[in-house]
């Protein structure tokens, strides 16, 4: 197998800079391209709620509702993605094209372990509509939490605000991205041109690659007008 030198390997690159540096620009201008104008800005809006009786703030907390609240977290984290809730959110706020498959891919709900916190994020290409979601999410599972378990133990301590800049977009980050992807390309692409490049530069090659003698080389002085 044939041995490459990291000399030969190194200068090789240096030649092909511009092929180099086309790749990366290339990648450079497809990615701001498709950040700025193909892909979909999305905004997050959330709510963050905490499990406590009404009953109990005025007498103290027990352990033993404390360990209630825990338990509930998970089955309250079911309801509010349940199809019967999302359908009222969908009614009430008359989201035309919405289905419940669509509204449940927006939805979030994060929970902490050993906390009795739940926070419901909705992320949409609306921000105001989102925070409008997360809103009449919040209601309707409150008002349903009441009807099944005749509790009043859902309370926000975080209200939604209506987000102001896309979460899915950070042109910083995805331009250092398509930077490295680029250079990546860059170097690949150069390499294999390497790989197969079986041209002769140098006096030096003759007699490497094909173990001639050279007799003699004739300096290229300049081209002939």
């Amino acid at each position: 197998m044939e041995e490459i030198s990291l000399k030969e390997l190194f200068d090789y690159f240096i030649a092909k800079l511009e092929i180099l540096l086309l790749i990366v620009t290339c990648i450079l201008v497809i990615g701001n391209v498709y950040s700025l104008f193909i892909k979909t800005p999305l905004y997050k809006s959330e709510v963050k709620l905490v499990l406590v009786s009404e009953s109990n703030t005025q007498v103290g907390i027990t352990q033993g509702d404390v360990q209630l609240n825990n338990n509930l977290v998970d089955t309250y984290t079911e309801i509010i993605k349940s199809k019967d809730l999302l359908s009222k959110v969908i009614s009430n706020l008359h989201l035309e094209g919405e289905t419940i498959e669509s509204l449940s891919s927006k939805i979030s709900v994060l929970t902490t372990t050993n906390t009795q916190t739940i926070t419901i994020v909705v992320s949409d290409e609306d921000p105001a509509k989102a925070k409008l979601i997360v809103d009449e999410l919040t209601k309707v599972f409150s008002t349903e939490i009441t009807n099944i378990y005749k509790l009043d133990n859902v309370h926000i301590y975080e209200s939604s605000t209506m987000a102001t800049d896309a979460y899915n977009v950070n042109l910083l980050k995805e331009n250092v991205l398509y930077l490295g992807i680029g250079l990546f390309t860059g170097f690949i692409v150069v390499l294999v041109m390497f790989s197969f490049d079986t041209t002769i530069k140098t006096s030096e090659d003759i007699e490497e690659k094909l173990g001639l003698t050279v007799l003699g080389v004739i300096p290229k002085v300049g081209d002939k007008k």
